[in-house]
């Protein structure tokens, strides 16, 4: 590799040198091609408590752009909810779509810091999370287990949905995939 160009991600190597090859024995893929891969993770924040105070999502958003490393887009509701007090057009959340090297950045810290940080985590729910697509989904309790949060300065704790988006087929596929990366499943 040259000077130039830069250095891959830790994970990104790891697909490339252990994870296709892993792959293409247990599916028997015949073209690299066919070999299933991760596309995009996408990190989603609800702030329901935005509707009364806007403060709150600008503090979301501020830490969804030190965990993501890069800036979210405000979600607006489609139609008012009178029950919640939510207007149509209004900000009710922020998400952000990573991919590429930041993807792969993500995955790392997720995997290797942020879980093992949550209190009585036992894996990820085999079974569940599947959409039949080949993407999985999970949720997380409270956004201070990464690193990049300041503790003391959380206002409220808040909980977070991560997307993993990927070219399989199947779940199992997908599972399999995930797998390799290291993603901690309970079964």
């Amino acid at each position: 590799m040259s000077e130039t160009q830069k250095e891959l991600p830790r994970l990104q190597q790891h697909y490339q040198a252990v994870v296709r090859e892993a792959m293409q024995k247990e599916f028997g893929y015949s073209n690299v091609m066919e070999m299933p891969k991760l596309t995009k993770i996408v990190l989603n924040m609800g702030v329901g408590e935005a509707a009364g105070d806007s403060k709150k999502l600008d503090a979301a958003v501020a830490e969804m752009m030190a965990i993501a490393g890069q800036k979210p887009v405000k979600t607006i509701a489609k139609k008012a909810i009178a029950g919640f007090k939510i207007r149509e057009g209004q900000a009710i959340g922020c998400k952000v779509t990573l991919r590429r090297a930041r993807m792969y950045e993500f995955l790392d810290r997720l995997i290797t810091i942020a879980l093992p940080r949550v209190r009585d985590f036992r894996g990820l729910p085999g079974n569940r999370g599947f959409d039949g697509r080949g993407n999985f989904a999970m949720g997380l309790k409270e956004q201070i287990i990464f690193p990049e949060i300041a503790y003391d300065k959380v206002d409220a704790i808040r909980g977070m949905d991560i997307q993993f988006v990927t070219t399989a087929k199947t779940d199992k596929e997908a599972k399999a995939l995930l797998k390799a990366f290291q993603l901690p499943f309970a079964n």
